[in-house]
């Protein structure tokens, strides 16, 4: 396929700065700080004055549960930035919330109605009360069948919800492939280890495969470092024309395509393949032409899942390419270079734009120690909700340099 074939009728368009602050438990720091950090790295990145952007789209999930913060969450949030004033639409999509935000910037500039668009994420979830915080969880399920699924899970309701999601499907998962616990342990050791290389990662360690599985036991089969932690934090994501950011003097990547899909309750497994699928065609690439990964590894298993369902491996086949190295730092196919959602973190709201980001740095060589040498395209999967037993959302973004 020809790389970089694009919707008819609609622009070329470009990621022409990245932001984010360091992720982690800031019980000190607002929300809007975190924005304003965020925006204000983006922009300067970009060469782009805040004054340019047409819209700005800000994701978040869970303020309104958390913060009591309702319905006009993103002007509050950038009440200290140059944005403040710039037309603004709020996104709530689970997980994916910041990726459906850059998928709307997206459709705003290669539509051509603005030549500059915004997308923030942000979370503030590591809160005093994390019993309150593990509750408002349940927020992204059927409140109607509530009781049904925990049922269906077998969750006593006290610990996250969607830990016992995942160790719901890291069972399927070992049942229909040859992967043992001991491949969701090296998953988390792989991503600790990036994480050590990413300033701006909530952990970094080096850690043994007897060591995760040691830990306290979450939900079966997952222990607590195979569950990606509570987090704060933004990141925010200048869109704009190829045109505009030589102009700005901006080191831009291309953004070759974003896919947003809702899944079906009933379905599994659907989901990620159909919008991978959409996405590549729209890209004009192929799975083997990926250099670098993002995967929403919000637990170990996900990720491994997460590679079959692109197509970057076949079916049961990720814990090979696991245990050969290929998918670390070195490997053939990096994945998480950044640390994962298990290292880096995961504020809900910014986790789509902090792996956009990741990419960015990575396709522009500047990523340090945990470079991937002569990375020229890179995708991003990120997912969210639940429905039972698929997710509820996820998108695919693919760039290149």
């Amino acid at each position: 396929m020809d790389q970089g074939s694009r919707v008819v009728g609609m622009r070329d368009v470009v990621v022409g700065g990245v932001g984010m602050t360091t992720f982690g438990r800031m019980p000190d720091r607002s929300i809007a700080s975190l924005v304003s950090e965020a925006t204000d790295e983006a922009l300067a990145d970009a060469g782009t004055p805040a004054a340019d952007a047409g819209i700005v789209y800000f994701g978040n999930v869970l303020s309104g549960l958390l913060q009591g913060q309702e319905s006009v969450r993103g002007q509050h949030a950038v009440r200290g930035t140059g944005l403040a004033g710039i037309p603004l639409i709020n996104v709530e999509n689970a997980c994916a919330s910041g990726s459906t935000a850059l998928h709307q910037a997206w459709l705003s500039v290669a539509s051509g109605q603005v030549d500059v668009a915004i997308a923030i994420g942000a979370e503030k979830l590591a809160i005093a009360d994390r019993a309150r915080a593990l509750a408002a969880l349940t927020s992204a399920l059927d409140q109607e069948r509530l009781e049904e699924i925990r049922r269906e899970l077998g969750t006593g309701g006290d610990g996250s919800v969607f830990m016992d999601i995942y160790a719901r499907f890291a069972r399927w998962y070992l049942d229909r492939t040859d992967a043992t616990p001991e491949d969701f342990a090296r998953v988390v050791v792989k991503n600790a280890r990036h994480g050590l290389a990413n300033p701006r990662a909530q952990y970094g360690a080096e850690l043994s495969v007897s060591e995760v599985l040691a830990a306290r036991r979450i939900s079966d089969p997952l222990t607590l470092p195979m569950c990606a932690p509570m987090s704060d934090g933004a990141a925010a994501v200048v869109v704009t024309t190829p045109e505009l950011a030589r102009r700005r003097g901006a080191d831009p990547v291309r953004l070759l395509a974003v896919g947003i899909g809702a899944g079906r309750a009933g379905d599994y497994g659907e989901l990620v393949p159909a919008v991978a699928a959409r996405v590549y065609e729209q890209a004009g690439i192929g799975p083997g032409d990926v250099d670098v990964v993002e995967c929403h590894d919000a637990a170990a298993p996900a990720e491994l899942i997460g590679l079959e369902e692109l197509g970057l491996c076949a079916a049961g086949e990720a814990p090979a390419l696991l245990r050969a190295g290929e998918t670390a730092l070195g490997g053939r196919l990096p994945v998480n270079p950044s640390g994962g959602l298990l290292s880096r973190g995961h504020p809900l709201g910014a986790t789509g734009l902090a792996q956009v980001a990741e990419l960015a740095d990575q396709l522009r060589g500047r990523a340090g120690a945990r470079q991937v040498p002569g990375a020229r395209i890179g995708l991003a999967e990120n997912a969210g909700g639940y429905l039972g037993p698929e997710a509820a959302v996820a998108s695919v973004t693919i760039l290149a340099s």
